[in-house]
C-alpha cells in the first residue's frame, strides 16, 4: 500500500510539473521577485510601483521577453503567407520555440542639442534614435505604444509582413493613437533581416520617431553585427522646413553654398549655362532640398567601437533613418561586402562605396585589416558634411572625403537633358537600376577637381555599365567628362555597387497568375514644390484596384531631376535588373533621373496599402498611391472611412502661407501668400510714406495648369488711390488711365516665360486691358537678388535686396509712384 501511494505521489507531482512548464514557469526555476523600472531610466529599479525619482514617469513592470509557448500557425495560414514576391521563410525558423516578445515603447517629447542649440524633439523611451527592437523569425511581436505626447502619432513597421490593420498608416490601415493613449502593435515575424520602425504622422519622423528592428534567423551567423542608424537633423521645426520647400525660399541654398549666382557662374566659366538653364525656364540645380546641421551615426556625429581587432569581420545592419537625404557610404579599412538589402540575403559583392537612399537598408560585411581605429564613413549626397563610425583602436585611418559637387557641370549636363516644356530629352537609351549615374558629371574623385576640364589620365568608372549602348547618341549631352569616357580622375577605378549587381541568394520567381500591369510617371516641379505620380497627388487620384492572387507589375519613369525612393507597404517586390530567377527582393527602391525601372510582386494579401516616395517632404506633397485589394472586408480600425479619407487627403493639399514685407524710406510694399499643390491666394500692397504717394493694392486667387504650372488663371480684385494726381493719362493701349481712384475686379492670366520672367496679362471690370513683365530674386551674388517689373499702365520697379539672415534682408528699390527707398525687408 505504502508503495502505491509514493508512485500516486510521483505521479501527481510530474502532472504539476507539465502543467507548469505549460504555463511558461518551469519548476527547476525559482520565481523571479517583481521589479519595477523607469522606461526612461532603467537604473531606477525597485520591488513596488511608484513614481521615477527622477522623471516623475509612472514606474512599469521590468519585462523580460514573455517565453510564453504560441502555437505555431495552421499551415493554411501558414502557407499564404509562405511566399510574398518570392520571399521563402526558413523551415527552420519553424522548428525553434516560438515566444511571444514584448516591448513597450513611451512616446514623448524632449529637447536635444545637436549643434550648440537647443531644440525640441521626439524621443521613444529617452533616445534618438528609439530602441532597436529584436526579435526571432517564428516570434510573435507584441509591441505597447504609449503615446504620452499632446498630439497624435502613429508606428509604421516598414518592410514588415504583416496583418494590414497593424501596418500603422493614420486614416488609412488606423486611427492615429490618441494623447495620453496607448495601441497595442501585435503580428507574427515571419521574415529575417534588417529593418526599421519610425512614425508615419504628419513630420514627426524628421523630429527623431525613428528606430533599428532586427529579425534574427533561428540559425543566425556567429558574427559580431552592429545596428547603424543614419539620421539627419535640423534646427528648424520640419513644418517650418516644410513651408520654406513649398514658399521657394533658397534660404537652404544659401547654407549649402549652392546658389549657383550669376558672379559664381562668371567667376568659373559658366556664365553662357548659367543663362542657357534659365532660358528653360529651371532655377539652380541640387541633389537634395533640406539643409541640415546634424548628420548621426545611431544618435550621435561620431561614434567608436574600440573593442574590435586585426582580422576581425563586423556585420553592418545599415539603415537610412533620414527623413530627405541619401549617404553615400564609404570605408577606410578596404573593400566593403554588401550582403543584404532591406531585409533580404543577396549573393555577396565587394564594392568600394555604395549610396543608401532614404528608407532603404544594407547589410553589408567589413574587416579591421590592422590593430588600428578605421572610419566607415556616411556622408550626405549633398555633400554638405558627414557621420562616422570608427572600429577599433589606435591610430586613426579615415576614409577619404568626398570632394565638394561641380554644381555647374551638373547644369551643364541638365541644359541638354532638359526640352523648353520641361521634359526630358529622350536620350536614345534605357537606363535602369542605377546603372548609369547622370549626376557623376559632379563628382570630383570621376572627372577631376577642374571645373570644365578632365585631367590628362584616363581611367574608367566601373559602376558605370557601358554595355549596349555604344551605338545610341548622347549628343544632347556634354559627355566629355562622363565616366567610362576618358574621365581621367584619379580614383576613376572606383567600384560603386548599383541594383544590377544584385543577386538574390535563392529563386525568386512568382508563382504563376493573372498580370496586372501599372505604369507611372514620377513628375515634380521644384519652384512650388510639387511632386506626384503621373501629375497626380495621392488626394487627386483614386485608389487602385488590384486582386488576390495576381502579380502586379509596375513600371516606373522617372521623369524628374530628383531620385526618387519609392516604397511599397507589406510587400516585397522583385527589382527586374537582369539577374532572371534570382532577382533581388526589395521594398524601397532608388530610382534616378531619366531612369524606366521595373517591378512586380505577388498579391497575397487584403486592405489598402501606400506605394510612395520615402522623402518625407515628397510624401507630404502628395507622391504616392493607394493600392486596394477588391473584396477586402471592412477594416475594423477605420470606423469612419469617409472622415478618415478627407484627414489622409489633407496632407497634399495643406496651404502654405508666404509674407514678404518691406519697410522702407519711402514707405511699404508686400506680399502675402496662401498657396497649395494647385491653387493660390496673394495679395500685394504698395503704401507711400507721404500722402501723395497713394496707396495701392492687388488681390489675385487662381489656379495653377499642367505639371509645370508655368501657367495661372486668376480673378481678383484691384484698388489703386491717389489723392493728389488729377491729370489724365492714356496707359499703353491708348486708353484713358484710372490710376487716381482704381476700384475693380480683374481676371487675367500669368504664364512663366523663358529667363523665368512672369508675364501677366488681365482686363479689368471697366475693360481697361494691363500686360506686366515681373521678376523676382534673380541671384547676382550667393545673397544679393534683384527684382523688377514693368507695365502697360507706365509703373515699373527695379531693387536690390541682400539676404543678412533666415527672415530679414537689406533692401533698397525706386518705384515709379513713391520714388527711391531704402531699409529692410522682412520674409516669412
Amino acid at each position: 500500500m505504502k508503495k502505491i501511494l509514493i508512485i500516486f505521489l510521483i505521479f501527481c507531482f510530474g502532472q504539476l510539473s507539465f502543467a507548469q512548464h505549460e504555463g511558461h514557469a518551469p519548476s527547476q526555476q525559482k520565481q523571479q521577485p517583481v521589479i519595477y523600472t523607469c522606461p526612461m531610466h532603467p537604473e531606477v529599479q525597485q520591488s513596488k510601483p511608484g513614481t521615477c525619482p527622477k522623471c516623475g514617469m509612472a514606474l512599469v513592470r521590468k519585462n523580460k521577453a514573455d517565453q510564453s509557448k504560441t502555437p505555431v500557425e495552421n499551415p493554411e495560414v501558414q502557407n499564404e503567407r509562405i511566399q510574398k514576391a518570392g520571399h521563402k521563410i526558413e523551415s527552420s525558423g519553424l522548428k525553434a520555440n516560438p515566444k511571444t516578445v514584448r516591448y513597450d515603447l513611451y512616446v514623448k517629447d524632449t529637447t536635444v542639442n545637436y549643434s550648440g542649440k537647443t531644440k525640441k524633439a521626439i524621443a521613444i523611451n529617452g533616445s534618438i534614435p528609439a530602441p532597436t527592437l529584436t526579435f526571432t523569425e517564428g516570434d510573435t511581436a507584441e509591441v505597447h505604444v504609449h503615446n504620452m505626447m499632446h498630439m497624435e502619432t502613429s508606428i509604421h513597421w516598414h518592410g514588415v509582413f504583416l496583418p494590414n490593420k497593424m501596418d500603422g498608416v493614420p486614416y488609412l490601415t488606423q486611427m492615429p493613437i490618441k494623447p495620453h493613449s496607448t495601441y497595442i502593435y501585435k503580428f507574427p515575424v515571419i521574415q529575417n533581416g534588417t529593418y526599421w520602425y519610425h512614425s508615419h504622422t504628419k513630420l514627426q519622423e524628421q523630429s527623431g520617431m525613428y528606430g533599428a528592428l532586427i529579425f534574427n534567423k533561428v540559425n543566425e551567423p556567429k558574427i559580431p553585427a552592429i545596428p547603424v542608424v543614419l539620421s539627419d537633423w535640423t534646427d528648424m521645426n520640419p513644418h517650418e522646413v516644410e513651408r520654406f520647400l513649398h514658399t521657394a525660399n533658397d534660404w537652404f541654398a544659401i547654407l549649402k553654398g549652392t546658389t549657383q549666382s550669376y558672379a559664381e557662374a562668371i567667376g568659373k566659366g559658366y556664365f553662357n549655362v548659367k543663362v542657357k538653364n534659365e532660358w528653360k525656364r529651371m532655377n539652380a540645380m541640387d541633389v537634395s532640398d533640406v539643409y541640415y546641421e546634424r548628420f548621426l551615426s545611431n544618435g550621435k556625429p561620431t561614434i567608436a567601437y574600440p573593442k574590435y581587432k586585426a582580422g576581425d569581420k563586423v556585420k553592418l545592419r545599415v539603415v537610412n533613418g533620414g527623413a530627405s537625404t541619401y549617404f553615400w557610404l564609404t570605408w577606410s579599412g578596404g573593400k566593403i561586402t554588401v550582403v543584404g538589402n532591406d531585409g533580404n540575403d543577396l549573393e555577396p559583392v565587394e564594392v568600394d562605396r555604395l549610396i543608401i537612399a532614404t528608407a532603404e537598408t544594407y547589410d553589408v560585411i567589413v574587416t579591421i585589416p590592422k590593430d588600428m581605429q578605421y572610419e566607415f564613413l556616411a556622408t550626405a549626397e549633398d555633400r554638405t558634411k558627414s557621420t562616422s563610425l570608427w572600429l577599433g583602436s589606435g591610430m586613426k585611418m579615415p576614409a577619404k572625403p568626398l570632394g565638394k559637387l561641380k554644381y555647374f557641370e551638373g547644369m551643364k549636363m541638365m541644359n541638354g537633358m532638359m526640352k523648353m516644356n520641361g521634359d526630358m530629352e529622350p536620350m536614345g537609351m534605357e537606363m535602369s537600376n542605377q546603372q548609369m549615374d547622370m549626376n557623376n558629371v559632379m563628382y570630383p574623385e570621376i572627372t577631376g577637381t577642374d571645373y570644365g576640364r578632365s585631367k590628362a589620365k584616363s581611367g574608367k568608372n566601373k559602376s558605370m555599365d557601358m554595355k549596349g549602348h555604344e551605338g545610341h547618341d548622347m549628343s544632347a549631352m556634354d559627355t566629355k567628362s562622363m565616366p567610362g569616357m576618358d574621365t581621367g580622375a584619379d580614383d576613376a577605378d572606383i567600384v560603386t555597387l548599383n541594383y544590377g549587381m544584385l543577386r538574390a541568394t535563392e529563386k525568386t520567381t512568382l508563382r504563376k497568375g493573372p498580370e496586372k500591369l501599372l505604369h507611372f510617371e514620377l513628375t515634380g516641379n521644384m519652384d512650388r514644390y510639387v511632386w506626384a505620380l503621373d501629375n497626380k497627388t495621392v488626394s487627386e487620384s483614386d485608389k487602385i484596384l488590384i486582386k488576390k492572387g495576381e502579380n502586379v507589375k509596375i513600371i516606373l519613369f522617372n521623369n524628374s531631376m530628383m531620385r526618387h525612393p519609392m516604397h511599397l507597404h507589406g510587400h516585397d517586390f522583385r527589382v527586374l535588373n537582369g539577374q532572371g530567377e534570382y532577382a533581388p527582393l526589395k521594398n524601397t527602391l532608388d530610382i534616378m533621373p531619366m531612369e524606366t525601372d521595373t517591378l512586380e510582386f505577388a498579391a497575397t494579401e487584403s486592405g489598402d496599402w501606400f506605394f510612395h516616395c520615402h522623402i518625407l517632404y515628397h510624401m507630404m506633397s502628395g507622391m504616392g498611391r493607394i493600392l486596394s485589394y477588391e473584396n477586402s472586408p471592412p477594416n475594423p480600425e477605420i470606423p469612419n472611412p469617409k472622415l478618415a479619407q478627407r484627414k489622409l487627403f489633407s496632407d497634399d493639399r495643406m496651404f502654405h502661407p508666404m509674407l514678404t514685407l518691406g519697410l522702407e524710406s519711402n514707405g511699404s510694399d508686400g506680399e502675402f501668400m496662401l498657396g497649395n499643390t494647385r491653387y493660390r491666394f496673394s495679395t500685394e500692397w504698395r503704401i507711400g510714406l507721404k500722402r501723395h504717394h497713394g496707396n495701392e493694392s492687388e488681390t489675385y486667387f487662381g489656379r495653377y495648369i499642367g505639371k509645370m504650372q508655368w501657367l495661372f488663371p486668376f480673378i481678383g480684385f484691384d484698388y489703386h488711390y491717389n489723392p493728389v494726381r488729377d491729370e489724365s493719362e492714356e496707359n499703353m493701349f491708348g486708353q484713358l488711365s484710372n490710376q487716381k481712384n482704381r476700384k475693380t475686379f480683374v481676371a487675367g492670366l500669368q504664364y512663366t516665360l523663358p529667363m523665368l520672367v512672369v508675364a501677366e496679362a488681365r482686363v479689368d471690370s471697366k475693360g481697361k486691358l494691363r500686360f506686366q513683365l515681373k521678376r523676382e530674386d534673380v541671384p547676382i551674388t550667393s545673397r544679393l537678388r534683384l527684382n523688377f517689373s514693368a507695365n502697360t499702365d507706365k509703373e515699373y520697379m527695379a531693387g536690390f535686396r541682400y539676404i543678412a539672415a533666415k527672415y530679414i534682408s537689406l533692401s533698397t528699390h525706386y518705384d515709379s509712384d513713391m520714388g527711391y527707398g531704402g531699409g529692410i525687408t522682412l520674409t516669412y
